[in-house]
Order: structure tokens, then sequence, then C-alpha cells
């Protein structure tokens, strides 16, 4: 992939944004749960870029973002569940996976072939600009080389994609700091695949029993939505999940009153409250990786958070962060 000057973009360039996605060139965009990395959906070269800027898995599909549900459910085929879950979460950080429809315009590489895709519309007021502006379905993964920690300022673009992409939209920090929630629609009974911004007990009290998928299947080729690979959101140093205690030679991710003893310490939240250190989490991550480093550390010991609210998107990220790489 050949290297291109990376503008940053002010929050008033949104028809400059909109045209470079419709020219086939790659936009970094503020979403309220991380940047994301949008290309033309429909166009296979530009999804094919996106896959070259973050080397990211091709069996791993891209979610496609809309400006509002009509958009959204002409590219697959919705249902009554479908429609009662748009209307109460969009636009939102929920992802619905449901049956391609016949005529979408979708690329295929989009979807690594599968018979489904992956939807949402997003609720953070620029994104809304860029797309009613680019006029086309925008397939949008997280900001930044696969794997590693995703972006929730503009700067984190920058660090990880600078001379990979066009330009980057700066609407500031993401409210909600982790992804959206992927929610299954493809069978009788609902499949959480991807724990986020919106609670599971938010669905639940919507559609009643809701199911996880089954863990012989999670590392088949074809992943049936984004962010199920079993090491994701991977800083450089080593994560140990659940520390009750840490060395001076570890970097601390505290959550509550944080550990003594620490070689350096980002705090999600002193009070306990996971909107704010979900908001936190991946800035945090990728300060201690830095940190971590630069001082000679040997890992990153990362607190109890509970699964409360967004604790479990939470623990999904760090479980993720911290499984064995390979």
């Amino acid at each position: 992939m050949s290297a291109e000057t990376t503008a940053s973009l002010p929050p008033q360039a949104v028809e400059q944004a909109a045209a470079l996605l419709r020219a086939g060139r790659l936009v970094a965009f503020p979403t309220e749960t991380v940047y994301g990395l949008g290309a033309d959906a429909r166009n296979d070269a530009a999804v094919a870029a996106i896959y070259a800027a973050k080397g990211r898995p091709r069996f791993n599909p891209l979610i496609s973002h809309f400006s509002e549900a009509g958009a959204a459910f002409a590219e697959v085929v919705e249902d009554d569940r479908a429609r009662a879950l748009a209307a109460r979460f969009w636009p939102g950080p929920l992802t619905l996976v449901l049956p391609r429809a016949p005529g979408s315009r979708i690329s295929e590489l989009a979807a690594a072939g599968l018979p489904s895709l992956a939807v949402r519309v997003p609720a953070h007021p620029l994104a809304q600009a860029l797309l009613r502006a680019a006029g086309v379905p925008v397939v949008a993964p997280s900001a930044n080389r696969s794997g590693a920690v995703s972006p929730t300022t503009a700067a984190h673009v920058l660090e990880g994609l600078s001379g990979r992409i066009a330009a980057v939209l700066d609407g500031g920090p993401c409210a909600v700091g982790v992804e959206s929630t992927v929610l299954d629609l493809t069978g009788a009974t609902p499949l959480l695949l991807r724990p986020g911004g919106v609670p599971e007990d938010a669905l639940r009290a919507l559609l009643g029993p809701i199911g996880r998928p089954d863990p012989a299947s999670a590392e088949d080729a074809a992943r049936p939505a984004p962010g199920m690979l079993a090491s994701h959101y991977a800083p450089a140093l080593p994560v140990r999940l659940e520390a009750e205690s840490v060395s001076p030679q570890e970097a601390l991710l505290a959550f509550g009153p944080a550990l003594p003893g620490a070689g350096a310490v980002w705090q999600l939240s002193e009070s306990g409250d996971t909107m704010e250190a979900a908001a936190r989490l991946f800035a945090g991550l990728r300060w201690l990786d830095a940190e971590g480093q630069r001082l000679g550390l040997t890992g990153i010991a990362a607190m109890p958070v509970p699964e409360a609210g967004l604790g479990a998107a939470i623990r999904d990220r760090l479980a993720r962060a911290a499984a064995p790489r390979g």
C-alpha cells in the first residue's frame, strides 16, 4: 500500500470528507463509540484498502454505517425484532447482524463472503452529518492497525494510520469509548456476539432471552461479526487480568481505589463508574503500553471490573487484550 499524506480535518470539513469517501478514499471519523475508518461500502477497492491499512484478517467482516434505519434496512432482511430494536436504540451503539437482502449493494468483501450483514446507525452528530453528505453506506471498523488499541481521539488515529489513509475528521474524544454491541438476529434466538455500548439487560428487556455463540466455533475461519477474534485490542505489553496486587515492574489499569506499588497507573474510574471507565479504557491501555515500554516495565495489571452496565464490554475488551498471541 502506497503512503499518502493524511489530513486532519476540522468538524466543518464534512463535505470535503464526504467527497473523499465517494472517491474511494479512506476517511476516519468519530462515532459515539470509537473512531471508525470509513470507506464506501459498495466499492470493493475501497473496502480492500481498509483491510490493507489496518492489516486486518480478511475473515473478520466489517460493519456498515447508515444515517437512518430505512437506509440500513434496504440492505438487509429485517424482522419485527430488528424494527423494535432500531426504534429503541438507533441512532446508537448497537449493531444488528441480519440476512443480506437480495439487492444489497454492500461489497462481498465487507461481508467476508457471509450471507449476513452487520449494520448500524451511529449517534454522533459528526458521523451523522458525514453519512448524510456522503450519500453512500460506509463500512467503518475501528481506525487503528488490526489488533491494536482502538482510537478514541483523532490523535490516536494519526498515531497508527498517518500516511495510510486520506484524512481524519476531528470530532474530539468519543463519549462511550467501547465499540457497539453486536446482536445476531439471523436465527430464531438472538445471539450476543459482542458486548458493547448497549448493555445486555437493556436488550433482554425488549427481546426476552438472548443466547451466546458456541465457544467451539468461535475460532472458525468465517466470523459472524467483527470483534470475535480471541486476541484483539492488544497492546504490546502482556495484560494480566483480575489483579489484586501489583509489582513495581508492572503498569496498573485501575478501577476504583488504585492498588499501591505500580510502576505507572492509569485510572479508569476512581468512583467505580463503568461509563467513565469505558470512555477511558482504550486511551488508558494505549498510554500504559507506551509509558510501560518507556520505563522498561514487564506488563499491565488490570484490576477487576464488575459485569454491570458497560462493565461486560470492558471485561470483554480486556480478555481479548490478554489472550495469547499467535
